[in-house]
């Protein structure tokens, strides 16, 4: 039976005083009361410390409850009655086989929400990343993910949370919606292993109701014989970043990312090269790669760099507040041209035309072109003598061919 009352705490001497079932009211010298749970843990005695004791009227049972409803396992100053609920549910936990103090503790750690759990997760873990994927990791989520479920306590994530954020790019952007899920998936496992998340990311159950991906995931491009006309079009509009970053990746034949994340001093104009370092490349294993620039692409770069000096470390094509484009932004700009296609797609609109429009022109040329392994020994050899010439001709027919209809004499005149 229990043996405090209201009063007995209220005037209680300096001490240790039983209430029964391992809890207990220690006075110290000066007056101070706290409470403690004793219990059994794995056959070892643990005292708990509870918290303070309410002085309050309300700890004799008077006053008005509080407006705010906070849980007993949060509640650091206890009247008798919750020091005993707040025992009570920590003996359950003990029987159980649950740590008390970890289940004492856990209601009170501050549960971030899921933007702050990545920005968390990215800065723990970056360490162990290439510095390309350390970006594209955070930034990933940021465009896709933040805006679903940003907001939520991560602790409360569901697989239909995930789901939510993925069905708009599952079909569209294959890869990159992969790509999420996963970084979603590296996020949550990060929370449960911080104590902020009681289970794991969900497995299967984030892809029921998605529909099927489409095979290989290839990238929707443009038919190449389109591609002038569509080139001219955006030529003739005020030029913006977004705009002048989709023409020197058509001009280049080169991947989005690769475009996005151009810096000045990566570029030769006089050499008529841009050579991307293989940070900058596709694959933890890429290699370092010169494309050679032809009329167009040097053209847009001279208008957009004018009769400013840029830094080396400067980006090509800035995005809000300097930093770089979203990845979002090249294919914007085909929607709001009323295009169903994949920027990335203009890559594959290229290799087309090499195969159909430059038979002259050994395919390993067009496929080092496009920065692909070219798996044959005796002509990675061949590669590193002449294909760079081979390579130069091929992307100037191309920007003749993307150009006739005068687009490179008008290329933009800024970068927006």
């Amino acid at each position: 039976m229990p043996k405090l009352t209201a009063l007995t705490v209220k005037n209680a001497k300096p001490g240790r005083h039983a209430d029964g079932d391992g809890l207990y009211l220690l006075v110290k010298p000066s007056g101070a009361k706290t409470w403690l749970l004793r219990v059994q843990v794995d056959g070892r005695r643990r005292d708990i410390g509870l918290g303070t004791v309410d002085p309050s009227s309300r700890a004799a049972g008077k006053g008005e409850a509080s407006p705010i409803v906070i849980p007993i396992l949060q509640r650091k100053i206890l009247t008798l009655a919750e020091a005993r609920d707040k025992a009570a549910m920590l003996r359950v936990a003990a029987k159980s086989g649950l740590d008390p103090i970890a289940e004492r503790d856990r209601e009170r750690l501050k549960i971030p929400k899921f933007r702050d759990a990545a920005k968390a997760a990215h800065l723990a873990l970056k360490s162990g990343w290439s510095e390309k994927g350390a970006a594209t990791f955070i930034k990933s989520l940021e465009n896709h993910a933040f805006k679903t479920i940003g907001d939520i306590r991560v602790d409360a994530i569901t697989a239909a949370d995930i789901s939510n954020v993925l069905t708009p790019i599952w079909t569209t952007k294959a890869d990159m919606a992969r790509k999420v899920r996963q970084r979603i998936g590296t996020v949550l496992n990060f929370a449960h292993g911080k104590g902020w998340r009681l289970t794991e990311a969900p497995g299967r159950s984030v892809t029921v109701g998605l529909p099927r991906q489409p095979k290989g995931g290839h990238y929707q491009a443009m038919p190449y014989a389109d591609v002038p006309a569509f080139v001219a079009g955006l030529v003739a509009q005020p030029a913006t970043t977004g705009r002048s970053a989709l023409l020197f990746q058509i001009y280049t034949a080169a991947r989005p990312g690769e475009v996005r994340g151009a810096r000045w001093g990566q570029v030769d104009l006089e050499k008529r090269e841009w050579n991307r370092p293989a940070s900058l490349m596709k694959g933890n294993d890429a290699a370092a790669h010169t494309v050679t620039l032809n009329d167009a692409a040097v053209a847009l770069l001279r208008q957009m760099k004018g009769d400013a000096t840029p830094k080396p470390d400067q980006l090509v094509f800035q995005g809000q507040r300097g930093g770089m484009l979203s990845d979002m932004t090249m294919n914007k700009v085909l929607r709001t041209a009323g295009q169903p296609h994949d920027a990335h797609g203009f890559r594959s609109s290229f290799r087309d035309w090499a195969a159909e429009k430059m038979p002259a022109i050994p395919d390993p040329v067009a496929e080092a072109a496009l920065a692909h392994v070219v798996p044959d020994k005796v002509v990675r050899a061949y590669k590193r003598t002449t294909f760079i010439e081979m390579r130069r001709k091929l992307l100037n027919g191309w920007g003749s061919y993307i150009c006739r209809a005068g687009t490179s004499a008008n290329a933009p005149s800024n970068a927006g």
